[in-house]
């Protein structure tokens, strides 16, 4: 089957991308933002716009985004009826997106009589060594760190020897910043460890999610809610609408107010993803570059300023004018390179579902 024109889906967690790539080379690019309401998100409205917007583009081939594939460590899968039914089953995962990712799916099924193939987050992961995947937990529970983002973080590992040559093959944190956030230090163009554990809720603060809690708190929040009350709490309450007395869990409305409680959730989710980027320094023996990417990455240079400030010590110093302009290059002469690299996981979704056809 010669696969030409493939549509990817990226469902997450507070807004649906899509694009078309035709055989022509051409690409058409679709966004559908603050999309579902209630627990879980429903995102039929927006599928339902991106059909509209579709027109008579047909695809030959469907790639979805999947947050978690589980214990798997293939990048894509055809979706099968037994593969939609494992996806299913681990929709506990991730509830915030397993439910929009499978009714993608669906839909696709639905009005496309073409392959649907899953592409998955955590798979770029599957390279941690034992010392960064492992939990402080009993074995036999059958938990251990996962990882996400991966499907960018593995669009990132592939441009990054044509940007800074060499050193793309040395210890590099990329930080995935936005709605969900996370960071990841690569070797060798490798995943070697990552914020984000078990779940996509775990690592640092996010929009709605707190990332990592004293296990003592989760264990008071059980004894105060029900089930169905916690997920909501764990997943919608948290994180930096918390942080700013629930004024916005948005950082381009936190930056655009005066209050002290939206000024608070900015220095502390910079002060948290700094941390992170230390402790994997600490961890690697150093860093050889640091890489911003994400819609806070990309687009909000304050945030890159107030990371970027106390790691100094490391050889890490932004030009001014640079980050200002949101250049690729962010870094002075002196400094370890630090780059801006759009997200663009729907390149590599794309790339992964051409690859289950061998093309």
């Amino acid at each position: 089957m010669a696969v030409l024109n493939i549509l990817t889906i990226n469902s997450g967690s507070s807004s649906l991308k899509a694009s078309f790539f035709k055989a022509d080379g051409t690409r058409h690019n679709f966004r559908y933002e603050h999309i579902g309401h209630g627990f879980p998100h429903d995102h039929a409205e927006a599928f339902q716009a991106l059909l509209h917007d579709l027109g008579v583009d047909c695809p030959d081939a469907i790639g979805h985004r999947f947050v978690h594939g589980g214990e798997i460590t293939d990048a894509a899968r055809i979706v099968d009826a037994d593969e939609r039914e494992r996806l299913e089953s681990i929709i506990h995962l991730a509830p915030l997106h397993m439910p929009g990712n499978l009714l993608g799916i669906d839909l696709g099924i639905q009005h496309f009589d073409v392959p649907q193939i899953a592409c998955f987050d955590t798979a770029f992961h599957t390279t941690l060594p034992e010392i960064a995947w492992r939990l402080p937990i009993p074995q036999e529970l059958g938990m251990r760190r996962y990882g996400f983002h991966g499907i960018n973080y593995a669009h990132i590992a592939r441009l990054l020897p044509g940007l800074i040559g060499e050193k793309a093959r040395g210890n590099v944190v990329v930080a995935h910043l936005g709605s969900g956030a996370s960071l990841c230090l690569l070797h060798d163009l490798q995943s070697i460890d990552t914020t984000m554990g078990y779940t996509p809720a775990g690592g640092i603060p996010m929009g709605t999610r707190s990332g990592d809690l004293d296990p003592g708190v989760m264990l008071e929040l059980a004894s105060r809610y029900n089930e169905i009350a916690l997920y909501d709490l764990v997943y919608h309450r948290m994180g930096l609408l918390a942080l700013s007395d629930g004024e916005s869990n948005e950082i381009a409305d936190l930056l655009a107010s005066c209050t002290d409680a939206a000024r608070f959730a900015i220095e502390y989710f910079s002060r948290q993803v700094s941390a992170a980027i230390g402790a994997f320094a600490a961890k690697a023996g150093g860093i050889d570059a640091l890489v911003f990417t994400g819609g806070i990455g990309e687009h909000a240079g304050l945030i890159r300023s107030q990371i970027c400030a106390p790691l100094g010590f490391m050889g890490i110093a932004l030009d001014a004018e640079a980050n200002r302009s949101h250049a690729t290059s962010l870094s002075t002469s002196s400094s370890i390179p630090v780059l801006l690299i759009a997200a663009d996981e729907e390149a590599e979704i794309a790339r992964l579902t051409l690859s289950c056809f061998g093309e």
